[in-house]
C-alpha cells in the first residue's frame, strides 16, 4: 500500500511538472495531442473540445495544495488565468462537448470557491447543450449530424442534469434522463461493449443503425467510447439515481475488465483486426480507471466495489510503471501512448491531454482512498 502511495505521488510531482514547463514554454496555449512528443504544432484538431482538461489539472494541482501556500496561490491563478477565457463557450450552441469544457473547469473552481456567479455559468453550459436535444428521438444530436448520436454525450449530458438540479426545472431533467436511456438503449450492447454512434430517421425518430467515426468499425468496440460509456453512466447514475444507468455503466466495466491487456491498458479498438492490435491507448485506460474508482464507491456489492478499486489501482500502477514519459527528457506529456484519431493519423501514440487530465483526476481519486 505504502509503495503503490509513493508510486501515485511521485507520478503526480511529475505530472506537475510537465504541466509547469508547457505554462512557461507556451504561455496561454490549450495543448490537444503531443506531435513527436511536442505540444505545440500545426496539426489538425477535427473540433474545439480540449479547452478544459488543462486548466483542469491545475484545479486538481490546487485542490491538493494546502491553503496559503505559495505552491496553492501557483495553482489558483494559473488556473483561474486558462479558465476565464472557456466563460465565453456556454453559449455554444455548436458544441456537443459542454460537459468536457465546463466539468474540469467551472465545476471544480466553484465547488473550491462556492461563487455563485461560477455557477451561473454552469447553469447556462446546462441550458445551451440541452438545446440540441431531439424530441423524436430523445436524444442530444453530436456535432456531425442531427441524426448522430454520439457515446461521447455520456460524459457531456451531466451539464444538463446540473443546470436542471440547480434550477429545478424538470423539463431539463427528462431530456437528460430520456437521453441517457436512448443512449443505452442503441449504444450499449448485451454484452456491455458499446458503438460509438447511432444513426437516427429525423423524421420520425426512429434509431437506424450503429456507426462509428473513430472505431474500427460501426459494429465494433472503440476502447475510448467504452471508456465514456463506464464514466458517463456512472455520473448519470449519481444525478438521476436511476438503478438501470448504475448497472449499464456496471455491465460496460465489466466488458472492459474481460478484454483489457492483462495489465489493464487497452488496444484503441477492442474489435481491431491483428494488425492493429498492438496499438494501445493510455488515454482509455485513465479514463476507465477514473471510472472504475467511481463505480467502486457507488456499488451497493463491497466485493465488486472493492474489485473494481483494485482493478483500477492495478492499471494506475501500470500506467505509472511503463507508459509515464519520465524518462524522456525531450517528452512534453505526462502519459505517452494515448491516441486521439487512427483514420485521421492525428494523435496516434502520443500523449492527448484527455488523457492526461483522466489520469491525474484517478491519481488523484486512488491517493484520496489509499
Amino acid at each position: 500500500m505504502e509503495t503503490d502511495r509513493q508510486l501515485l505521488e511521485e507520478t503526480l510531482r511529475f505530472a506537475q511538472q510537465q504541466v509547469r514547463r508547457t505554462i512557461e514554454r507556451t504561455p496561454d496555449f490549450y495543448p490537444m495531442y503531443t506531435r513527436d512528443g511536442k505540444w505545440k504544432h500545426n496539426g489538425e484538431a477535427w473540433t474545439d473540445w480540449c479547452s478544459g482538461f488543462f486548466p483542469g489539472m491545475m484545479w486538481i494541482f490546487r485542490k491538493r495544495a494546502e491553503g496559503g501556500t505559495v505552491e496553492a496561490r501557483y495553482w489558483q491563478e494559473q488556473a483561474e488565468r486558462y479558465t476565464r477565457p472557456i466563460e465565453k463557450r456556454k453559449k455554444d450552441a455548436e458544441s456537443q462537448d459542454l460537459g468536457f469544457l465546463f466539468f474540469s473547469t467551472y465545476y471544480r473552481w466553484h465547488r473550491l470557491t462556492k461563487d455563485a456567479r461560477l455557477n451561473e455559468v454552469l447553469i447556462e453550459a446546462g441550458r445551451t447543450l440541452a438545446a440540441r436535444y431531439r424530441e423524436a428521438g430523445q436524444y442530444l444530436s453530436s456535432f456531425v449530424s442531427e441524426d448522430s448520436l454520439f457515446i461521447d454525450s455520456m460524459m457531456n449530458v451531466g451539464m444538463v442534469f446540473y443546470a436542471a438540479n440547480e434550477t429545478g426545472d424538470k423539463r431539463l431533467r427528462e431530456m437528460a434522463h430520456r437521453h441517457c436511456l436512448t443512449a443505452r438503449r442503441v449504444l450499449v450492447r448485451g454484452d456491455g461493449s458499446t458503438a460509438h454512434e447511432g444513426i437516427f430517421d429525423i423524421e420520425t425518430g426512429e434509431f437506424i443503425r450503429q456507426s462509428t467515426q473513430q472505431g474500427y468499425r460501426g459494429d465494433s468496440c472503440w476502447s475510448r467510447g467504452l471508456a465514456w460509456a463506464m464514466y458517463g453512466f456512472a455520473t448519470c447514475y449519481e444525478y438521476s439515481r436511476d438503478v438501470r444507468l448504475l448497472k449499464t455503466a456496471e455491465e460496460c466495466a465489466d466488458y472492459y475488465l474481460r478484454n483489457a491487456n492483462a495489465d489493464g491498458i487497452p488496444p484503441w479498438d477492442f474489435n481491431a483486426p491483428a494488425s492493429r492490435r498492438n496499438l494501445l491507448d493510455t488515454s482509455a485506460a485513465a479514463i476507465a480507471a477514473s471510472a472504475l474508482l467511481r463505480l467502486g464507491r457507488l456499488l451497493q456489492d463491497p466485493m465488486k466495489g472493492h474489485f473494481y478499486s483494485s482493478s483500477a489501482l492495478m492499471t494506475l500502477r501500470m500506467l505509472c510503471e511503463k507508459h509515464v514519459g519520465k524518462k524522456d527528457k525531450k517528452w512534453e506529456g505526462i502519459l505517452k501512448g494515448g491516441v486521439y484519431h487512427v483514420h485521421k493519423e492525428l494523435g496516434v501514440d502520443e500523449s492527448v491531454i484527455w488523457g492526461e487530465y483522466f489520469f491525474v483526476e484517478a491519481l488523484d481519486q486512488a491517493l484520496g482512498q489509499l
